[in-house]
């Protein structure tokens, strides 16, 4: 079976450090780390109020990074701009709204189907791999494919909600769910990604999915490495994501 890559998010690495200002901890080293501890990519939310991700470290980690970046950002000009310069590997297009504490949801891509298709077409004109976080809604997966996406990222926060406040009806319910939804975009021609809310004890059914080509896990990872140190954090993922694969 092909191999499940693992991109890690290195978004709370810099909330830990702007919660005092300063340097540290940096999210660059984080990124670095990561890629050594056997990381395939690194994901990092430039947000429009930058409450975690700098614009500076964006320009670092396009310097410094040897793995491919996953540029999650808004659908706004101003991210376009940003993303058109750097021209990194992957653009993730995510809903972002100021007063939400992390992304709710799935970018509503079946209502805003024309503008999104006019606002992606620069980006894959400049090599960039677009990719748009949605749920795992069939609606919302055709409406990505017509117009041009080549990546989505089925969002699994309810399926990790569910399993967390022991709700194993709703939880299972979601994961059959995703699982569908990764085999229906699939078949279209997608590359399917996944992630939000993942952690060792979620992670490994969703990785089981043939279809999955790549998690995104971030939160979980950047928690565990307090208590275990990033690289092990993140060993202890791949390990377990393998295992599930196999």
């Amino acid at each position: 079976m092909s191999h499940l890559r693992l991109g890690v998010n290195i978004d709370h690495v810099a909330t830990v450090r702007n919660a005092r200002g300063g340097d540290t901890p940096d999210p660059v080293r984080a990124a670095k780390l990561a890629e050594a501890a056997g990381a395939d990519g690194i994901t990092a939310h430039l947000r429009e109020d930058r409450r975690h991700i700098s614009d500076s470290d964006i320009d670092r980690l396009m310097e410094a990074l040897t793995v491919p970046l996953n540029f999650e950002m808004a659908a706004t000009a101003e991210m376009q701009k940003i993303a058109l310069r750097h021209t990194p590997h992957a653009v993730c297009l995510v809903p972002e709204k100021r007063e939400e504490r992390t992304t709710e949801g799935g970018l509503e891509v079946a209502r805003e189907e024309n503008q999104l298709a006019h606002f992606i077409a620069p980006l894959r004109e400049a090599g960039c791999r677009v990719s748009i976080f949605i749920a795992a809604d069939q609606r919302q997966i055709e409406a990505a494919h017509r117009i041009g996406a080549q990546v989505i990222e089925l969002h699994t926060g309810a399926y990790c909600d569910a399993h967390a406040e022991g709700d194993f009806d709703t939880r299972d319910a979601e994961l059959e769910k995703t699982r569908e939804m990764a085999a229906f975009a699939h078949e279209l021609g997608l590359e399917v990604h996944a992630g939000h809310g993942l952690t060792y004890d979620t992670v490994a059914p969703v990785a089981a999915f043939p279809q999955v080509a790549e998690l995104n896990i971030g939160h979980f990872i950047i928690g565990e490495a307090i208590f275990r140190g990033l690289q092990p954090a993140i060993a202890e993922m791949r390990r377990i994501m393998d295992e599930a694969r196999a």
